[in-house]
């Protein structure tokens, strides 16, 4: 996907310091600092990771956290992460649990910039926890044990996101406690 065809999403990005909508691509494009939302599903000390679908505009096929986004303009994070939980994962009923507040920069290809002030949630799922994922978002998913996934991110980066590599390098100790 060239970003021609993607809707007009306004995100809430830093613009001479102040907050602003700004369209999701050209926020990307200019490595905007801006908002983003991310959340991890756990099962006993397992979390749930997707794959990102082919069509994404960035990062295509490479392992993600259980969700991660951008709130719209004036959209609660906390509402966004039940809002994209739902639309990624057609997972619905979760108590989010909200860890705090996480900064990173990362290139993530195709002259794009995350450069995200993230909120993290993380929400505990039961054997039982039904999944519809979408296709246009997620080409597959997997629990991993955390040290399993420390593991496979070490043998084969690329394989991971950058902002999945921060997490666990950086933030696992605000994120997982």
């Amino acid at each position: 996907m060239d970003g021609s065809t993607l809707p007009q999403i306004m995100i809430p990005a830093w613009v001479d310091g102040t907050l602003t909508p700004v369209e999701k691509l050209a926020a990307h494009q200019r490595g905007l600092r801006h908002l983003a939302v991310s959340v991890f599903v756990m099962r006993r000390g397992a979390v749930l990771i997707q794959r990102r679908a082919l069509c994404k505009y960035h990062t295509p096929g490479l392992w993600a956290n259980t969700c991660c986004t951008h709130p719209e303009w004036d959209e609660d994070p906390m509402a966004c992460a039940h809002r994209r939980v739902a639309e990624e994962l057609g997972i619905t009923g979760l108590q989010l649990e909200h860890r705090g507040e996480v900064e990173y920069r990362a290139d993530v290809g195709n002259g794009l910039i995350e450069h995200e002030v993230v909120q993290v949630y993380v929400a505990e799922a039961g054997d039982d926890m039904p999944m519809a994922p979408n296709p246009d978002e997620v080409m597959d998913t997997e629990w991993m044990d955390m040290d399993a996934l420390r593991t496979a991110i070490a043998k084969d980066p690329p394989r991971f996101t950058p902002w999945l590599r921060i997490y666990l390098e950086q933030h696992a100790k605000t994120i997982f406690g």
